[in-house]
């Protein structure tokens, strides 16, 4: 399985971007994906998830109400839709994949995301 993100950039506090994740190769028993961000000097954590086919959807509470995630099932991408930007989502964000079947991880290269003040 290979997780490519993309839609990274740098943006004022206040405004929007839109990350994708877009997946391909034996992507069949993925039932998990999420998105991780990793801040310089800090911790990978967890941003957000959703449940393959069920569409049930996580948060952590630092994203609650500003950030909302998605997937199309046609593309085989999955979306975070990020609004409301502060400084400190500043961050390196990762794509992740669990496959339930074959109990594995898989990890994009990630994307930055820059907030300027």
């Amino acid at each position: 399985v290979q997780l490519v993100e993309s839609g990274g950039g740098l943006v004022q506090a206040g405004g929007s971007l839109r990350l994708s994740c877009a997946a391909s190769g034996s992507t069949f028993s993925i039932n998990v994906m999420r998105w991780y961000r990793q801040a310089p000097g800090k911790q990978r954590e967890l941003v957000a998830g959703i449940i393959i086919g069920g569409g049930s959807t996580k948060y952590a509470d630092f994203v609650k109400g500003r950030f909302t995630i998605s997937r199309d099932s046609a593309k085989n991408t999955m979306y975070l839709q990020m609004n409301s930007l502060k400084t400190e989502d500043t961050a390196v964000y990762y794509c992740n994949a669990v496959d339930g079947l074959l109990l594995t991880e898989y990890w994009g290269q990630g994307t930055q995301v820059t907030v300027s003040s």
